[in-house]
């Protein structure tokens, strides 16, 4: 008798992964039948889950069928038109396919060898998004998970340009190091500190500067920081200037922060994961002002370029550094040609590489450049549009400008103390969230609740935007 040791016959794959295609493409069209934000309590998905896993197999339709049984209560549809929170992240249908593709090719790119196509696309496709977003040809770009790792990747490289051997000899224990400095605004990312701790800087050694009324880096003060830095022997390093804040989108003032940097030898990181995108649009070039001076940008198009999770773009003007603060080559991974070819593996912390550039060569090619421009274009203009509503309406304001598609505003039917205006943000938002309508998420601007309502999902429509305000003058109405 044969023993069946072999995967899932083809015919079956085939047939059950149209079933899952038709799935897919129903979900996708029908999907504003589902709230954005899952309503179940904590737990409750884990309860419908078997504990012990099955001794036998089980038929593949069966295994399909249990989404919508099991798990489609719990997601948190980040396609959905009325998912407007934190940043929207969207999965285009030609990035969707490109994720099958790169599952069933299944490629480790961590070495060229491992798979020539996979290293050489990934290039070919940091080349194309180099020009999109008007990079200068001296910058190298490698793609890696998130924004995240990107920028700790860029803080890693700015603390190994400074020749400390830490390297070699670590930092723990070791007296002849001084002190080492990053800094950031007020607005930048937690993934700055994160990076930070990662990397040995810890907590205290990143200072956050101030920000001005527009939430943008103060360059003076920054450049008081450094200088008081030095005074008492602490060894300014690294700059990470944000274009596009989560909170707000403020974007700081990177030609000044540059000149700083160049006056104190400084590695300039400039976190766009957000906004970068934009740069691909004619109107929005200004955002790109010196950029060219920058050591290391990020951009993330997984954030708004309609790319499935998970996809972030690490350009650096000094490759040479990356590699020598993160290449090892073990015996079993040498090859022949490796003088001849980039093995990214020798960039990074990560041996193991997902084939992600597949998404990017299709994306572009099936929406193009102008294609991805003007989607992208239109959704800054409904945010616009939004943010002139609530100037326009008495009981509502806007709490800081609106440079990209996200809009930070709050409720304020006057007459309230700041506590009980708080306090009130929190419970529309709450109620708005609740609705099963719409999805929004909030921040705190000087202490004020604020609530944040983000435009860029692939399927946004302008009739989504008009429904999410005429809900939120509804929520406030029935608080009143």
């Amino acid at each position: 008798m044969e023993n069946n040791f072999t995967d899932m016959p083809i015919e079956e794959f085939r047939e059950s992964g149209k079933n899952l295609i038709d799935w897919i493409a129903d979900y996708i069209k029908e999907i504003e039948k589902y709230p954005p934000l899952s309503q179940v309590k904590p737990g409750e998905i884990l309860s419908r889950i078997p504990e012990q896993p099955p001794q036998t197999g089980e038929d593949i339709e069966k295994i399909i069928s249990s989404i919508d049984r099991i798990l489609i209560d719990g997601i948190t549809h980040w396609n959905h038109p009325g998912f407007m929170a934190y940043f929207n992240s969207t999965s285009s249908m030609p990035g969707v396919l490109a994720e099958m593709l790169s599952a069933a090719f299944n490629a480790n790119g961590m070495l060229w060898k491992t798979s020539p196509a996979f290293t050489e696309l990934e290039k070919a496709m940091m080349n194309w998004f180099r020009q999109m977003v008007g990079l200068p040809e001296n910058y190298w770009g490698i793609i890696y998970d998130t924004a995240s790792t990107s920028s700790m990747h860029a803080i890693a490289s700015a603390r190994e340009q400074l020749n400390l051997n830490i390297r070699e000899k670590g930092m723990s224990g070791r007296t002849d190091l001084p002190k080492l400095r990053l800094y950031c605004s007020e607005q930048a990312h937690s993934s700055i500190e994160k990076g930070a701790v990662t990397l040995g800087i810890g907590l205290e050694g990143v200072r956050k500067i101030s920000v001005n009324e527009k939430y943008e880096m103060n360059a003076q003060e920054l450049e008081a920081a450094i200088k008081s830095d030095i005074s008492k022997g602490i060894k300014p390093f690294c700059v990470v200037a944000t274009v596009g804040t989560t909170s707000t989108t403020s974007i700081d003032p990177v030609r000044e922060i540059s000149e700083v940097c160049k006056k104190y030898n400084l590695w300039l990181h400039i976190d766009a994961a957000y906004a970068g995108v934009t740069a691909m649009i004619p109107d929005m070039k200004w955002i790109t002002d010196a950029w060219d001076e920058a050591d290391s940008i990020v951009i993330n198009p997984h954030k708004w370029m309609f790319t499935p999770m998970d996809l972030s773009i690490y350009f650096t003007r000094k490759p040479e550094i990356l590699k020598r603060a993160f290449s090892l080559v073990p015996e079993y991974l040498k090859t022949k040609v490796d003088d001849e070819v980039e093995n990214l593996m020798d960039y990074g912390i990560q041996l193991g590489r997902r084939f992600r550039s597949l998404k990017l060569w299709f994306i572009i090619r099936y929406f193009g450049v102008d294609g991805l421009a003007e989607r992208i274009k239109h959704h800054i203009e409904m945010a616009q549009e939004f943010a002139n509503w609530v100037d326009e309406e008495k009981f509502f304001e806007r709490m800081a400008p609106v440079p990209f598609s996200t809009v930070c505003f709050r409720y304020n039917p006057g007459n309230k103390s700041e506590e009980e205006l708080n306090r009130l943000n929190e419970k529309l938002l709450e109620d708005i969230n609740a609705s099963g309508k719409i999805f929004l998420s909030h921040t705190k601007l000087n202490g004020k609740f604020t609530l944040r309502l983000t435009i860029g999902s692939i399927r946004h429509e302008r009739r989504h935007v008009v429904e999410a305000w005429e809900l939120i003058k509804k929520m406030v109405h029935k608080q009143s």
